[in-house]
């Protein structure tokens, strides 16, 4: 999924994150890409940066915050 809740109100953007949830709960594979942290963060098992086309980093997503990630995407690097 790409962006999937970008032109999204609230409850249409929660309907979209419960599918995502309910997929996860099925044990089905799900990219979500996003820019919108909160949703990340909320549906995700891991995150991966991508910077210039190339992976710089993969996070478990239990264990990092908002900031962290947020760090990563403008540094590229994780500390």
């Amino acid at each position: 999924m790409d962006e999937p809740t970008a032109a999204l109100g609230v409850a249409q953007t929660r309907k979209v994150l419960d599918l995502v949830q309910s997929l996860k709960q099925r044990k089905l594979a799900i990219l979500y890409i996003s820019h919108n942290l909160h949703d990340i963060l909320e549906v995700s098992d891991r995150c991966v940066v991508m910077k210039n086309g190339r992976k710089v980093a993969e996070l478990v997503t239990s264990e990092c915050d908002k900031e962290k990630l947020t760090n990563v995407i403008l540094t590229g690097e994780v500390s």
